[in-house]
């Protein structure tokens, strides 16, 4: 039987913490001993509005557990905003062990239909809100030799999904946050993953349509709390979760095919090997850019 995981004396950061999956996270955490920032700026899937009501709702229900807790109300989507959720945590607990960036909006929209607008909201939000709260949050993790970060991205973006072209590219994008985090952190006990979750919450119970009584949110919840925890040791992965099911997903590669040290082929010449190019009997999963280059050098000297 494994060892009991607890949070006591951590203090987790969770955006987007007043409803949903954020709120599955927050209860946990706290349940286990962590001090909790609910993050939540009260608005509409869209990203329209705000409320206190949401974020303050959380915090009450953790007090009222013999939690410990305290709401903001800052929008992830502005540098002052990002700034201003970490230094709450900060003021109020004194450090920052954990971040969770899960907060996010929707502007669904076929990519001809979809403005410039719908996709710097989406951006903002679920993208440079990742950076606006990471960036102060790692500084003292580092300081500190200790930090733990779950972003989350979306099958959308990596896999694609019609319609989300800006929340595709948004998640997307995080994962690539996550695994900078992850290689630049590791020095310093900083672990960074990020998590694809498919959960019933008040952005998917349109679309996930039939399915969404087989998509619990609490199914979500021990991956991202584990990822978060002390006792994680994984870092740069990233997993499928929901309906039960917890999954890795990778980006790998395959040898391809060398036309050989300094050669340019013939377009025609590329287009007859196109087969061993895609070729995917065999692959390797580069950890770092000079990883991926090491293949290359593996198949000159070969």
């Amino acid at each position: 039987m494994s060892q009991t995981i607890s949070f006591d004396g951590r203090v987790a950061v969770i955006t987007g913490a007043g409803g949903g999956l954020g709120r599955e996270y927050a209860l946990e955490l706290a349940r286990r001993g962590a001090r909790v920032v609910v993050n939540d700026l009260g608005g509409g899937v869209d990203g329209s509005g705000s409320s206190r009501a949401a974020a303050d709702v959380v915090v009450e229900e953790i007090g009222a557990a013999g939690g410990e807790a305290v709401a903001n109300y800052d929008s992830v989507a502005t540098r002052d905003g990002g700034e201003a959720v970490v230094q709450t945590a900060l003021d109020v607990f004194g450090k920052v062990d954990i971040v969770i960036n899960n907060a996010g909006i929707l502007r669904d929209k076929s990519f001809a239909n979809m403005t410039l607008d719908e996709v710097e909201a989406v951006l903002d939000v679920h993208l440079k809100g990742a950076f606006f709260v990471s960036h102060p949050a790692f500084k003292v993790m580092k300081e500190r030799s200790y930090g733990r970060f779950v972003h989350t991205s979306s099958a959308s973006g990596l896999f694609g999904n019609f319609g989300q072209a800006n929340y595709g590219a948004a998640k997307a994008g995080l994962v690539g946050l996550s695994n900078v985090l992850a290689i630049e952190g590791a020095k310093y006990n900083i672990k960074s993953n990020a998590v694809a979750p498919t959960a019933r919450t008040r952005m998917t119970e349109d679309l996930l349509g039939p399915f969404v009584d087989l998509f619990d949110p609490t199914q979500v919840m021990p991956m991202v709390v584990y990822l978060a925890s002390e006792a994680n040791q994984i870092t740069h992965e990233v997993f499928s979760v929901g309906g039960g099911r917890y999954a890795r997903i990778f980006i790998g590669t395959n040898d391809g095919w060398f036309a050989g040290q300094g050669v340019v082929p013939s377009i025609e010449e590329l287009s007859d090997h196109l087969d061993e190019v895609r070729d995917l009997s065999a692959y390797t999963i580069p950890m770092n850019n000079n990883e991926e280059l090491m293949i290359l050098a593996r198949l000159g000297a070969g």
